[in-house]
């Protein structure tokens, strides 16, 4: 089986420990980071490709500390030339995750090293 591109996710991890924001809303700060990031490359062969194929979508969500560590991996994929889209929550003005778009993981090479899965 060859390696199937993924939207790799980036959340905040003190959005829920020590903001104590609802799952829900967390929940939310993901799907509009992946929406936008669709919606913003959707002329790029990648996010075709992606979105040809509905009922094959991956995604994986990952955690990061807090703000602080979240521009780290959004600088770390600009290194890397890899399209991301970065979610700041309004009015407040909080970055709260990325999405990146469909990329193979093996792209990724060490740019989301520090992050682990969602827990």
């Amino acid at each position: 089986m060859s390696e199937a591109r993924t939207i790799f996710i980036v959340m905040r991890k003190d959005l829920q420990k020590v903001l104590n924001w609802p799952l829900g809303s967390i929940v939310s700060q993901g799907c509009h980071a992946t929406t936008a990031v669709i919606w913003k490359f959707r002329d790029d062969e990648r996010v075709k490709a992606y979105t040809d194929d509905l009922e094959s979508m991956h995604k994986v969500t990952l955690e990061t500390k807090n703000e602080a560590s979240l521009l780290k991996m959004a600088e770390n994929l600009k290194q890397k030339d890899i399209p991301f889209h970065m979610w700041v929550e309004q009015p407040e003005n909080i970055p709260t995750c990325l999405a990146t778009i469909p990329v193979m993981r093996s792209d990724l090479g060490d740019a989301l090293k520090k992050c682990s899965l969602l827990r």
